[in-house]
């Protein structure tokens, strides 16, 4: 079965910045649409980040000039660099891939086969 490990999460003040990785197994995300999901307590999965295989990026409004998501086709590694992290970016975090485009629904939950177990994000104010 294909493995997704994120790592990265931790506990910042508001204003600072974290680095998410996702690292794969069983496959290479070359080739497939990956994302980034987050969610909070009591709340449902959201699409943060997508990233396809021509490159093309996409974000959710709240997180748009804060976040850029990035891969390492050599590593296969998904990357999430958060900054100017704000208290409402609590969450936990989660990489997802699927081998259809991003151009479809890349931020609904059901369009990614692939998903991580999560790592934990904490913003203080």
């Amino acid at each position: 079965q294909v493995q997704l490990v994120e790592s990265g999460g931790g506990s910042v003040q508001s204003g600072g910045s974290l680095r998410l990785s996702c690292a794969a197994s069983g496959y290479t995300f070359s080739g497939y649409c990956v994302a980034w999901f987050r969610q909070g307590s009591g709340e449902e999965r959201e699409g943060v980040a997508s990233i396809g295989s021509d490159g093309s990026t996409r974000y959710a409004d709240s997180v748009k000039g804060r976040f850029t998501i990035s891969q390492d086709n050599a590593k296969n590694t998904l990357y999430l660099q958060m900054n100017s992290l704000k208290p409402e970016d609590t969450a936990m975090y989660y990489c997802a891939a699927t081998y259809r485009a991003c151009s479809g629904p890349w931020s609904r939950t059901w369009w990614y086969n692939s998903w991580g177990q999560g790592t934990q994000v904490t913003v203080s104010s």
